[in-house]
């Protein structure tokens, strides 16, 4: 694995995550109570033990860099090393990031200098868990110039993603962006026993944004067209003068793209058996290490929720529910399938002071408070008797304090919301 250089696509302006990425890039959208997104790409590189990283970052990159830099160091006795690598301005070339594969060209330059064979592309705000060394051992077996990891889908999946087709050595003859009609979905369905699958409605091949490739090749793509993505463009270029294969992926995997895809992932979390678990003590998830209390709950009703550490929680009922770093809760309030993001830090006496002069409340959730179906970003504050509801049904509404996407409310980091306030 010493030969292999990992490159993560930091993503881009992520409007769809919107008003999550308002303030952040999308990689560090918290998850799961206490981690980024950006923390899955990295523990997958680290758990096979690849330890050449290069993170790809543009849009408000701040806490994205901090996360990094406070949570992944190597000792000096190794030749491991996690790179940032931020868009800039240079001699040749002085536009941002145009796409997935005008990023890894605008810094061919530090991927040429690496001393390795091949090079692995993966994406900064999904959800999976991938055996990296199985992954190269299929690129190697069948001597790939690229090779793709895929997920079966269903066939009225298949217009969502990017579709391939494959042979019965899985080599790839085909590429095709989110096709929809009936006479191109037939084409490309691929027979179950080409990819080793038992279940036939698993009829085409998705693109998950995975990529390896020998470093040669990829240069030599990069270097010779100025097309800006690797799915739409440089990758069905490929096809014909290059050996691409496909790696056939049955695990879970989420493309967290966008608000419903993201509540819904998290949601999962507070279940007995969720579909990615975080707590496989084999290949855990890395993540900042803050070195905070145990929470504490006083006198609550709780079902089916996770609570993170350093939370307060008193006399409230929770429901389907995932409570993040530093939460407090004040006593009488109800949530139920909520996200709340938790807190950068706790309030000092004197900040708690200042809030009372201000007639502002403190962050957290106020007394007597109900919520529902709605995510709380960090270091919100909900005022007492709020009631955060969502009462007219509304699928997309726009307001100065909050947002309502595909039906969810979502408050974004640092709001006020008043006492009384009602949605």
């Amino acid at each position: 694995m010493k030969d292999v250089l990992a490159v993560i696509l930091g993503g881009g302006r992520g409007t769809r995550l919107f008003p999550l990425t308002q303030f952040r890039a999308k990689p560090a959208v918290p998850i799961g109570g206490k981690f980024r997104l950006i923390d899955i790409p990295i523990s997958n590189c680290l758990h096979w033990n690849i330890k050449k990283i290069m993170v790809l970052t543009q849009f408000n990159t701040a806490s994205l860099h901090r996360h990094i830099s406070q949570s992944y160091r190597f000792d000096g006795f190794s030749d491991g090393f996690l790179q940032i690598l931020a868009a800039q301005q240079t001699i040749e070339d002085s536009n941002w990031y145009q796409g997935t594969a005008d990023a890894v060209r605008k810094n061919i330059h530090y991927i040429k200098h690496q001393k390795v064979g091949t090079v692995v592309i993966l994406s900064g705000d999904q959800l999976y868990r991938i055996n990296l060394r199985d992954f190269l051992k299929c690129h190697r077996e069948n001597q790939a110039d690229i090779t793709i990891a895929v997920k079966p889908v269903a066939r009225d999946q298949a217009g969502e993603f990017g579709i391939l087709q494959a042979d019965e050595h899985r080599r790839i003859i085909r590429f095709v962006e989110k096709p929809k009609t009936k006479e191109l979905l037939d084409e490309l369905a691929v027979p179950a026993s080409y990819l080793g699958l038992q279940d036939p409605s698993l009829s085409h091949i998705a693109s998950m944004g995975i990529y390896i490739f020998r470093k040669d090749v990829l240069i030599d793509l990069l270097e010779h067209n100025v097309k800006e993505d690797f799915g739409r463009e440089v990758i069905p270029d490929a096809i014909a003068g290059s050996q691409v294969f496909a790696y056939v992926f049955n695990d879970y995997w989420e493309d967290i793209g966008t608000i419903k895809a993201f509540f819904e992932a998290n949601l999962d979390f507070a279940n007995p058996i969720p579909r990615f678990d975080f707590y496989n003590e084999e290949t855990p998830i890395f993540t900042r290490k803050r070195f905070l209390p145990g929470s504490k709950i006083e006198n609550c009703d709780i079902h089916y929720s996770l609570i993170s550490d350093g939370s307060i929680i008193e006399g409230s009922k929770l429901a389907n529910t995932v409570i993040g770093t530093r939460s407090i809760i004040r006593a009488n309030s109800y949530l139920e399938r909520v996200v709340m993001m938790g807190a950068d830090y706790y309030e000092s006496p004197e900040e708690k002071a200042e809030d009372e002069r201000r007639q502002r409340d403190q962050v957290g959730i106020g007394r007597d408070c109900v919520i529902r179906n709605a995510i709380l970003d960090k270091n919100v504050r909900v005022g007492a008797g709020a009631r955060l509801l969502n009462e007219k049904g509304l699928l997309n509404f726009s307001h100065d304090r909050y947002s309502i996407v595909d039906g969810i409310t979502v408050i974004p980091k640092d709001m006020e919301i008043p006492a009384g306030f009602v949605i």
